[in-house]
């Protein structure tokens, strides 16, 4: 079959995949993107450390109009790129959120790397090209263009995170997240590799088409291809037991940095599982489902028992996410419009608490002090009460507390999984939501009932970034009052 799909593109007309503007019109967000990319590297040659603020500025205000042109539906849907690319209400649903994201994640960055003396032209540059990864994974309608999505982030990921070069700390890091990032990829890739030979396409449609009827070998082949995709994903979500360079990465690089790699890339992440297991092997399900309800499980539990024992916050945070991870595969594995939505609702959810939460070590750290162990915010309340508000509001909402966004975002999973027959799984995700909201409200006790120790800094008083901080964090409450309108757009980017 794949020898037969091979002669008929060879022996078939070559029609060319733009022949007009209109071929390209949907892409205009990721052109903007691509095209600021490219104009602030050269940019740069130009500009002095003193007035690198100005590269900066252009990055954030790039990613920015890129959001405007998708909210407003610019360019409109379609699919284009010789049928690679579709754009559609899901992926402008995570193209809007993970580029407000990344637009957040730089202007944290800005004083925390300038302080260090780490903030290299280099920095929005990378940013940019890994957003325009990221957007591309999730409008991806092939198997090539998943993987040159996924490549491009993933590159640009190691060179950001590495970007301390004379911290050991940090190039330990690196190095632990491009092995395991090219191990995960090369099973990636190993399975797409299985599911064009069992099927002999890379279009994801087809796909679908052909494993709805695929039987004897090649159903075999197909299965085995779905299992090593399935592990892909996993390794790329940090999902148990796939985790084991999430924690390292985490803590080894500039917390600024942490927050970019933490919040963004798991919504491309899930953008990538939606199109390569709903768009491609969907009619596989059963099979699928099977393996990311055990996949949450274990990084539910895995995530919480190990968060418990952590005295530094960002490993807090990291095997954290391994947990959050789980919820988010709560409403994958639930499966049908409804899982999706709840699915997508989460991971929307979770990158703007997480971009908060690291936001909370950023506004406390400056130079010589971090501001990343749980005893750094020791009587956090009588230093600066407004502060410690905001990082309750953070940390309520990561537990689920009620009514903040956390909340909603765990309920709709759980109530996702009951609807998937999976009962069992949506116990596990309540025993462990509540083994989880131990160690984050232990950081709201030592914020207000434990004395400071030494004589611990003052949060920063740049009013522009208290205000950008109070913002994220209040938008936590905001969104966990007024929860509807996203969760229907949600829905909206699944209906029929």
């Amino acid at each position: 079959m794949p020898m037969q799909a091979m002669t008929d593109t060879i022996s078939g007309p070559m029609v060319p995949p733009v022949r007009s503007l209109a071929d390209i019109a949907p892409l205009a967000p990721e052109l903007l993107v691509i095209v600021g990319a490219f104009a602030l590297l050269m940019l740069d040659l130009f500009l002095d450390d003193r007035r690198r603020v100005v590269t900066h500025a252009l990055a954030v205000a790039t990613l920015v109009g890129a959001a405007s042109l998708v909210g407003f539906g610019v360019g409109g849907h379609g699919i284009v790129l010789g049928d690679m690319f579709v754009r559609d209400t899901t992926a402008d649903v995570l193209k809007l959120a993970l580029l407000v994201v990344s637009a957040l994640a730089l202007l944290y960055a800005w004083p925390f790397l300038r302080e260090r003396g780490l903030y290299k032209g280099e920095v929005p540059v990378l940013v940019l090209f890994a957003v325009t990864g990221m957007m591309l994974l999730v409008s991806a309608a092939n198997l090539a263009m998943v993987y040159v999505g996924l490549e491009l982030l993933a590159l640009c990921s190691y060179a950001l995170v590495a970007i301390d070069r004379d911290s050991p700390l940090a190039s330990e890091a690196a190095m632990k997240y491009f092995v395991l990032g090219a191990l995960a990829s090369g099973m990636l890739l190993y399975g797409m590799s299985l599911v064009y030979g069992a099927t002999g396409s890379l279009d994801l449609a087809t796909i679908g088409g052909s494993a709805a009827s695929a039987g004897g070998d090649d159903r075999t082949l197909l299965l085995t291809g779905v299992v090593f995709l399935v592990v892909g994903i996993a390794f790329k979500f940090g999902a148990a037991p796939f985790h084991m360079w999430l924690p390292d990465t985490y803590h080894g690089a500039p917390t600024a940095i942490t927050l970019f790699i933490g919040s963004a890339p798991k919504l491309a992440a899930f953008g990538m599982a939606y199109r390569l297991l709903e768009s491609g092997v969907g009619p596989m399900f059963e099979y699928w489902q099977l393996l990311l309800a055990a996949l949450a499980a274990l990084s539910l539990a895995i995530g919480n028992l190990f968060a418990i024992a952590q005295s530094n916050l960002k490993r807090m945070l990291a095997y954290s996410t391994v947990s959050h991870v789980g919820f988010l595969f709560l409403g994958l594995a639930g499966g049908g419009p409804e899982g999706y939505a709840a699915a997508m609702f989460y991971a929307v959810s979770y990158a703007i608490m997480s971009a908060a939460a690291f936001a909370a070590i950023v506004m406390l750290a400056n130079r010589g002090f971090e501001a990343d162990r749980i005893d750094d915010y020791k009587g956090l309340n009588a230093r600066d009460p407004w502060m410690a508000g905001l990082v309750l509001c953070i940390m309520a909402s990561l537990a689920g507390v009620p009514p903040f966004l956390g909340f909603w975002a765990k309920l709709v999973v759980l109530r996702a999984a009951l609807q998937g027959d999976l009962m069992w799984l949506a116990i596990v995700g309540i025993v462990f939501a509540v083994v989880g909201a131990f160690y984050y409200l232990r950081v709201i006790k030592v914020m207000y009932f434990d004395e400071p120790v030494g004589d611990a800094p003052q949060s920063r008083r740049s009013r522009p970034l208290r205000v950008v901080f109070a913002v994220n964090a209040l938008a936590l409450l905001a969104l966990g009052l007024s929860w509807d309108p996203l969760m229907a757009w949600c829905q909206h980017a699944f209906a029929a």
